[in-house]
């Protein structure tokens, strides 16, 4: 079994070989800023690591072109590029021999699936009809029954081998055809050797012929790729659900009121779209007309339903509920948030970290290699026992036995389970290697406003104040809109009727005035409420007689204090820097237990801050959702803000999370450093696997069936290791249990 792509020229791909017209491709791409484009193409025949070094080599010394990535999970290449004139880059993919075509979600039939299901039927019942032929031959069958049922089955190995072999076949003389290897080949010429070797004993009359061996060798081969493909496609349930949560079109509602269903690929923004109860909405908006119940636990991880009315936003792949609803479009749809969301999932296996680039040396090299010791193997054993016989079944197994698949699949095939489970956790992840870099922290750095607090300030000590004075200080707050005015108007309403005032006057810098008949009411600034310098605080003040002292604090994220206790119980300390005053942010630290704390830190002393802790040789991850917090996320190691950040913060940020909960921190932690020990044991099982596996196929103690099993066997423990990490549950499911119980420990 190998890491090519079965059914990878189906009928389907065959017609694309053309690929993409230019003005297609320029179309299907996306602007990035400053003159970037980024495209998409589907690149189906990409197999293996040889395979993504051919490709992006070849990609990158075009003009213009800034960037090239092979993702060989989702057999895409990503090309950003720069420039008034396209790059040529479907024409050299196809000159390599790789049929390129843009990018559509496959939500429905998995054809892969279905030709190698049917591959596996016919080399199954093939083998089955030889295997009984061979038990006659092997009961001693005279020379004229022997050679009668060898011809039989070679009648029956031709069509099989094939119908259910030009899956390897097609692929081998498709890179032979633009002089490349691949792994495919050596399966192909094993294969091969074996009917052609069964076949020449045949003709000659020979005793023994194996063409069971043959057509049961690509049996096993079939039976352990349909395996790998299935537990691939398990691994990336999750951008296959999020591609189905795209409708295929909507109702567009022109300016004379007609109405027409337009194809997604075609909604513009500024378009007006009629979304009726339980349909999706299909690109970032803003409602116009109409209030309904809106699903958003894709986007937000809120369980209950929020309303929509006119002047709500909305974003692609929520769920209309209750009532139809009009919609302006704000982005196409290939720019809409279930796009990006899509986007980052699958640029989470396409980093180049370190073990990735170490996987990929590897594979690209296992074509020469595997050739050579096939070869070498032959040759000693036909200078030492000089029967070809012998040295080219054991050459055969070799070239079946040297597996790359479990190495190339060591890295990839981890990272994708881990975006999909960290998206299940409402974390999206944009690159493989920031897996790695948060695995390696040994410090945490968060911003304040925003990241640790949100909302506005809450009032504190609302049991302490009398209820009238409250009542009265929240019925003057409500006059104004600042933050501290809006939170007291909150603390202080209720039921009964407000008082009535004659006059109210909000002075700036100092608060509000209120007069009711001969009384004058001033809440705010203890100095200009009182009417003396040295007073502190917020007070409520009649005739300049103070009546109460209110006391504001900022809300705390949700899950903060359990983040923080979670990354000191994980041995990573915790460092608060923010821009905001020294009380607020050592009443922040307070709250939190955080013993180091900045405050008042400029944007550009942030990122000075993360310089000086890396070259002390602290790898921190930095937590922050300003425009003043970018310049430290993109400096730090590793970096992470919230969804609700600024569009430059989440961009410069590795991971986003959706979700209100700051135990997104340690929950992203936690799976980064599973990863890191699945990959390190994928590394182990695979290269444990060809050290132990090679030298016995070498000294002649495997069959090519036993090596064909034995390859299979080897990507499918990879593979299936990888898939413990959705096992491994708990931390995320249940983070106030994981919480509390590794307190208790440390206690």
């Amino acid at each position: 079994m190998s890491c090519c792509a079965p059914g990878a020229e189906s009928a389907l791909d065959l017609a694309k070989a053309a690929g993409p017209a230019p003005d297609e491709i320029r179309l299907a791409s996306r602007a990035l800023g400053d003159g970037l484009m980024q495209t998409h193409l589907a690149v189906p025949g990409v197999h293996c690591g040889g395979c993504i070094q051919a490709i992006e080599s070849a990609l990158g010394k075009l003009d213009g072109v800034v960037h090239a990535r092979v993702n060989l999970s989702t057999k895409r290449v990503s090309v950003k590029w720069r420039g008034e004139a396209l790059p040529p880059i479907a024409k050299t993919l196809n000159r390599l021999g790789y049929a390129a075509h843009l990018f559509e979600a496959d939500v429905g039939k998995d054809e892969t699936l279905s030709e190698l299901i049917r591959a596996v039927a016919v080399a199954g019942f093939a083998a089955g009809n030889i295997m009984l032929l061979s038990v006659s031959v092997w009961s001693g069958a005279d020379e004229t029954t022997r050679d009668l049922f060898h011809w039989i089955s070679a009648l029956i190995a031709i069509p099989a081998l094939a119908y259910a072999g030009r899956i390897y076949f097609r692929s081998a003389w498709n890179a032979l055809g633009h002089g490349r290897m691949n792994m495919d080949v050596p399966i192909a010429l094993g294969v091969s050797l074996a009917y052609g070797m069964s076949l020449y004993e045949t003709i000659h009359h020979g005793q023994h012929a194996y063409f069971d061996a043959s057509v049961s060798l690509l049996f096993f081969l079939l039976i352990g790729r349909t395996l790998d493909h299935v537990m691939r496609q398990r691994a990336r349930t999750a951008v296959t659900g999020l591609a189905r949560l795209a409708p295929r079109g909507a109702m567009v509602v022109r300016e004379d009121g007609s109405r027409d269903y337009l194809p997604l690929g075609e909604i513009a923004p500024g378009m007006r779209l009629l979304i009726a109860a339980g349909e999706r909405i299909p690109v970032d908006g803003i409602v116009r007309g109409g209030i309904s119940d809106i699903d958003c636990s894709m986007a937000s991880g809120e369980s209950a339903p929020q309303v929509a009315e006119p002047g709500a936003s909305v974003r692609a792949g929520m769920l209309n509920l209750t009532q139809p609803i009009t919609i302006e479009a704000l982005a196409a749809a290939k720019d809409s948030f279930l796009a990006e969301m899509m986007r980052l999932m699958e640029a989470a296996e396409g980093g180049r970290a370190r073990y990735r680039r170490l996987a990929d040396r590897a594979s690209a090299l296992y074509s020469p290699v595997v050739h050579l010791t096939a070869l070498l193997a032959f040759a000693g054993w036909m200078l030492a026992t000089g029967d070809w016989h012998r040295a080219i079944t054991i050459a055969i197994a070799v070239l079946i036995i040297t597996c790359p698949c479990a190495l190339g699949l060591a890295v990839p095939i981890v990272q994708v389970v881990a975006a999909r489970r960290l998206f299940e956790s409402g974390i999206m992840v944009k690159d493989g290697s920031a897996l790695e870099r948060l695995a390696e922290i040994d410090m945490a750095v968060f911003d304040k406003t925003g990241t640790l607090t949100t909302g506005p300030a809450k009032l504190q000590n609302a049991d302490e104040i009398d209820g009238e004075a409250l009542a009265l200080a929240g019925a003057i707050a409500g006059h104004s809109r600042h933050p501290l005015s809006q939170a007291l108007a909150a603390a202080g309403r209720r039921d009964g009727g407000a008082p009535r005032f004659d006059h109210v006057e909000e002075v700036p810098g100092c608060g509000i005035k209120a007069k009711a008949g001969a009384v004058t009411w001033r809440l705010g600034r203890a100095q200009w409420a009182l009417g003396r310098k040295g007073a502190e605080g917020t007070v409520l003040a009649r005739d300049g007689v103070q009546v109460a002292t209110f006391l504001f604090a900022d809300q705390l994220r949700t899950g903060a204090e359990e983040a923080v206790g979670r990354l000191e119980v994980d041995g990573i300390p915790v460092e608060i820097m923010s821009g905001d005053s020294e009380s607020k942010v050592a009443l922040t630290a307070r709250r939190l237990g955080v013993e180091h704390y900045r405050s008042g830190v400029l944007p550009g002393e942030k990122a000075e801050r993360i310089a000086v802790l890396a070259a002390d040789g602290h790898k921190a991850l930095m937590v922050g959702d300003g425009l003043n917090d970018a310049p430290a996320l993109a400096a730090s190691h590793v970096s992470m803000a919230p969804a609700t950040a600024a569009d430059i913060g989440r961009n410069a940020a590795d991971f986003v999370f959706l979700r209100e909960s700051l135990t997104a921190v340690p929950v992203a932690l936690d799976v980064a450093r599973r990863s890191g020990r699945l990959i390190r044991q994928n590394f182990a099982l695979a290269i444990g696997y060809n050290a132990l596996a090679v030298p016995i196929a070498v000294f002649g103690y495997v069959t090519p069936l036993v090596a064909a099993v034995a390859m299979s066997v080897s990507s499918l423990l990879v593979i299936g290791n990888a898939l413990r990490l959705d096992g491994a549950r708990q931390a995320a499911a249940k983070p106030e249990e994981a919480f509390s119980g590794a307190r208790a420990e440390a206690a």
